[in-house]
């Protein structure tokens, strides 16, 4: 196919860069435009979202197709390129402690048959980095890749619970955000829960979209004793009981923490969250 040209909407002027920034912050600054919601975008579009001029995003956008970052389309929209994924793959957090679970995700896959979750904490998010999930499980919020919420999630909330103090009390003092079928917790109602996750390594949500399921999670600590990861599953709400998947997804997150070098110690104490 021939590209065509872009005449869906004008080139957005937009704002000039601060005065010495970085080309490199530039650069990136295209690159966070694209989401789950804009996946290919013209570069009117590119240029407007990351407020610069069109020239200027162009020329930035050609090296970066250049390299591998960003793909062209047929049509002349851009698309994130899998050179980013194939550099992403690298990371010790993301690729190396998947690539330890991964046998205990598959295991614990084979007894739930609905979806099983990895994901690490960046920044103020968890993002997912594996799924696996069977072609007739319910419908879930979460793409490899995806970011979460930290408090509305059970991935997230072992995550939060497994973060130094300064970061949980900057998370619990901020506003909210609003997740549909999730209902938020009050400031002293999530923190009795992060109390509760960290006694019993379980954290458990209930959510009504995109489907109504139950969130079992359960924290993978590395040598030092820190948490770096969260596993969890997701089934249909009322399939089975919360209590009697949580053994299961705790014993994988053990059995994964133990191959990182951490000594677990037993906790038999489960509180559930119900949330949605």
């Amino acid at each position: 196919m021939t590209a065509t040209p872009e005449t869906d909407t004008p080139p957005a002027r937009g704002k000039r860069p601060k005065q010495g920034e970085p080309v490199i912050d530039r650069a990136l600054s295209l690159l966070a435009v694209f989401s789950d919601r804009r996946r290919a975008l013209t570069l009117s579009e590119l240029a407007r979202h990351a407020g610069m001029p069109a020239p200027t995003a162009l020329r930035l956008i050609a090296r970066l197709v250049a390299w591998g970052a960003l793909e062209r389309l047929d049509d002349g929209r851009y698309v994130v390129g899998v050179r980013l994924w194939e550099v992403a793959s690298l990371s010790p957090r993301g690729h190396g402690v998947r690539e330890i679970a991964l046998p205990y995700l598959e295991d614990l896959f084979e007894v739930t048959r609905h979806h099983v979750l990895l994901a690490v904490r960046d920044n103020e998010q968890a993002v997912l980095i594996e799924r696996l999930s069977a072609k007739d499980a319910t419908e879930v919020a979460y793409r490899v890749g995806g970011r979460a919420p930290l408090r509305s999630t059970a991935i997230g909330l072992v995550l939060l619970a497994g973060a130094d103090q300064q970061f949980q009390e900057t998370i619990l003092k901020r506003p909210p955000e609003i997740e549909p079928g999730v209902s938020e917790m009050p400031e002293g109602q999530l923190r009795r829960t992060l109390s509760d996750v960290r006694r019993t390594g379980i954290a458990m949500i209930r959510r009504s979209l995109p489907s109504r399921t139950v969130s079992v999670a359960s924290p993978i600590f590395d040598a030092q004793g820190a948490v770096v990861a969260s596993l969890s599953i997701v089934v249909p709400d009322g399939s089975t009981p919360p209590n009697v998947l949580a053994p299961a997804v705790r014993a994988a997150a053990r059995a994964v923490s133990r191959n990182l070098g951490f000594q677990a110690q037993a906790s038999t104490d489960i509180r559930t969250h119900s949330n949605g």
